[in-house]
């Protein structure tokens, strides 16, 4: 799409939340039951799209996409009005007589940009909330996920006049062009590089921002935790989507006395989730590309694998892999895996790991398997990072009761459900003086015996 193109949708878009269209909460209820339907009627479609992208069988996209979207949905249609509404607050005596409240209030135009690993997911969710908040919204998917973005242009196009809610499609001219361009709020989601840059062209227009960004986020299992229920747990975290999932187990750090076990129970549950040949196993997905193919698979020291590691260039697939005996200087721990690489690493003091841990960036995720509840509030205490569970992996992000967001290098700012009203939303301090009576204490000429008043009513 040409820069004039762009700039011609973003004005029309100004022009319609101008009129105040999106404000009656009414009809952005109206708005969210109609993209409801609307995805109802395109399930199918959007299983099939990303399938294509990914690989993705139709449970594990409805499970960790569609459905979730649609859960999101249920509870914006059913708390948006509430949300909506101008809360009074408390007045100052010093402020008598008056009303003080709170009225959210949309930013306006908004730009939501969103990456191919949950290529409907992370777009319609934080879109979902957009709406609900009374904004008008670019949409910009991920061009690596092209026939999701297709599905998802048709999709809105059907759903929303353009002035509404638009979808550009396209790469990173595409993206350096919408970069350019003056929003009212943007709303990011993908890598830590890109974050960056949509972080200074915001500030040239002093536009606010949330980043959705990822890392290194670490697992945790002392020697107290159950072996055997941690290992599934953590199975199914690291290789759902084949690794490809921001908040995924990056590593596990595993006190020495109980790693042993803790392999042979990965092992086994690697085979009973994926089966004996996982590449044959037609629910296992995909590498998105080649570029992300080939950058997975050079992470991998066949020296250090303990099983796995089986690579098939034909499908871009790489078997679920485990590597032991890794350290901290290793490849795989340079960088953010994002694939089915599983590195395992030994401790023998808990302070130790807490300490390691804060010495590097903000994890967006953390998860600790323990029955030892001391120090469960010990680790979730002491270590930074957006958010997590105790003993479990991935499903503290599937709740629209939650907020959900990396802090520091993981990001910043957060969404789902009310925080995701609040995400969108700006939020107006108003003061309802009344006229009916007028203390002159504030004014000039200053008189001592106000002063001693004004004393008693500030301290």
């Amino acid at each position: 799409m040409q820069e004039k193109e762009i700039k011609q949708i973003i004005e029309k878009q100004n022009q319609f939340f101008s009129t105040g269209a999106t404000l009656p909460v009414a009809k952005r209820i109206a708005a969210l039951k109609q993209l409801k339907a609307t995805i109802i009627k395109y399930e199918e479609k959007i299983n099939s799209a990303i399938k294509e992208d990914l690989g993705k069988s139709a449970f594990e996209s409805y499970m960790c996409e569609v459905g979730l979207v649609l859960s999101e949905l249920s509870y914006m249609i059913k708390h948006t009005k509430r949300y909506a509404k101008e809360k009074t607050v408390i007045t100052p005596l010093a402020q008598f007589a008056s009303r003080s409240f709170v009225k959210p209030s949309p930013y306006g135009t908004v730009l939501i940009m969103s990456p191919w690993n949950y290529p409907f997911l992370l777009t319609i969710d934080p879109l979902v909330d957009a709406i609900a908040a009374g904004n008008t919204a670019v949409v910009k998917p991920s061009a690596y996920s092209p026939a999701t973005s297709a599905i998802m242009q048709q999709l809105l196009t059907e759903c929303f006049s353009p002035e509404y809610v638009t979808v550009i499609t396209g790469g990173r001219a595409e993206n350096q062009c919408l970069f350019q361009q003056k929003f009212d709020y943007i709303f990011f989601t993908g890598s830590q590089a890109v974050g960056k840059e949509v972080m200074r062209h915001a500030a040239e227009h002093l536009t606010p921002v949330t980043l959705e960004l990822g890392g290194k986020s670490p697992c945790i299992v002392d020697a107290t935790a159950n072996i055997k229920l941690a290992a599934k747990r953590i199975v199914f975290g690291k290789y759902l989507n084949c690794g490809q999932t921001c908040v995924a187990p990056d590593y596990i750090l595993c006190d020495a006395s109980v790693k042993d076990a803790l392999l042979t129970a990965i092992k086994a549950e690697i085979i009973k989730q994926y089966g004996e040949k996982p590449l044959e196993n037609p629910d296992y997905g995909k590498i998105i590309n080649e570029k992300q193919y080939q950058r997975i698979s050079s992470l991998i020291d066949q020296t250090k694998v303990v099983f796995g590691g089986t690579l098939s260039p034909a499908t871009m697939q790489i078997e679920p892999t485990v590597m032991d005996n890794v350290t901290w200087e290793d490849a795989v721990m340079q960088e953010e895996i994002f694939g089915p690489i599983m590195p395992i690493l030994t401790f023998t003091s808990l302070d130790e790991v807490i300490a390691k841990i804060n010495e590097r960036q903000k994890p967006l995720a953390l998860y600790y398997f323990s029955e030892n509840r001391k120090n469960s509030k010990k680790v979730m205490a002491s270590l930074r990072f957006g958010g997590g569970c105790i003993n479990d992996t991935i499903i503290h992000l599937a709740t629209s009761y939650m907020g959900f967001g990396g802090v520091g290098e993981s990001g910043m700012g957060s969404y789902h459900g009310k925080e995701g009203f609040a995400t969108f939303s700006h939020f107006k301090s108003i003061v309802d003086k009344k006229t009916f009576m007028d203390l002159p204490m504030r004014y000039q000429p200053y008189q001592s015996f106000y002063e001693k008043l004004i004393r008693m009513f500030l301290k």
